[in-house]
């Protein structure tokens, strides 16, 4: 299995890298001039002169690229492109070579030939194709899940029903659409523990949450449950929060709606249990690792 992520690190950033250097070179840089612009070593560099790494001649001359070392090349030698802005137009330029049947794309789908299996309708390199789509969600979840997992003390958050973080996508609908933890987080010996791989569609309580918010405006697309405890709310809103509170033992959905049109711009909400009921808070936020860092900073 091999992603195009891996064409682009293997492929075409060496073949750039390479490109640029030489170009570079014919400027008048010297090579510690060149490692600094590009941000690699002198011995990097070294080897991109003499052509000690390999580089792909389809990238190499296409047109585009050609155009645009070309032009960054006369940009970096004279100040009048920073690194970080060249950076930004080789990002640029990796996307448009990812779209179907351009040149990484292209590459990519030689590299792993049974994606023709999908046939037509299968778009994974359209940016915006639902394949990509979940897959970023799931990468976003899965780095939002590390930060929790690392951050000291948090299984000191967790209720006895269990955490989970959830996050979902642009155009989320219902729960299938929203990715979380199968069998939630818990708190194992002091340690949080996440028992398996991120999954779409697996959490039905705080997804459910995050949709109602959701239907109601809020600009969130991920949250997380921990226990409920005044001082906890006191401090996320010292940190910047507007909270809100529900009654979860009515419809949720409802619930969420009624809290939100008095405090449209919460990003927590929070109910304080009764018979049966757990008392929780729910940190809303644009990503899972917003989320996550949220909760981290309560620690």
């Amino acid at each position: 299995m091999q992603f195009v992520e891996e064409i682009v690190v293997d492929e075409f950033l060496p073949t750039v890298r390479s490109l640029l250097a030489g170009e570079l070179r014919e400027r008048g840089l010297t090579q510690s001039d060149v490692a600094a612009v590009l941000g690699i070593s002198q011995s990097a560099v070294s080897k991109y002169a003499h052509g000690d790494v390999a580089t792909n001649d389809r990238i190499a001359e296409d047109d585009r690229v050609e155009t645009l070392v070309s032009e960054l090349a006369d940009g970096l030698a004279s100040g009048a492109i920073t690194p970080v802005q060249a950076l930004i137009e080789i990002e640029v330029l990796i996307r448009d070579l990812e779209s179907g049947g351009d040149v990484l794309a292209q590459l990519h789908e030689e590299a792993v030939p049974e994606l023709a299996d999908h046939g037509a309708s299968f778009r994974i390199h359209d940016p915006e194709s639902d394949l990509r789509t979940s897959e970023r969600v799931l990468s976003s979840l899965r780095r939002g899940l590390r930060i929790l997992e690392n951050a000291s003390g948090f299984a000191g958050l967790i209720p006895a029903v269990g955490s989970n973080l959830v996050a979902c996508t642009p155009d989320a609908e219902d729960v299938d659409d929203v990715a979380g933890v199968p069998g939630r987080i818990f708190d194992v010996k002091g340690q949080a523990t996440v028992p398996a791989d991120p999954e779409f569609g697996v959490s039905e309580h705080v997804a459910t949450v995050l949709l109602a918010a959701r239907e109601q405006g809020a600009d969130a697309a991920a949250a997380t449950n921990v226990r409920y405890d005044p001082k906890l709310l006191a401090e996320l809103v010292d940190r910047g929060h507007v909270t809100a509170e529900f009654d979860e033992s009515a419809d949720v959905g409802e619930s969420v709606a009624e809290a939100l049109a008095v405090d449209p711009d919460a990003t927590v909400l929070y109910q304080t249990g009764g018979m049966g009921i757990e008392p929780l808070i729910y940190v809303l936020g644009p990503d899972a690792e917003s989320v996550a860092d949220t909760i981290r900073s309560l620690l």
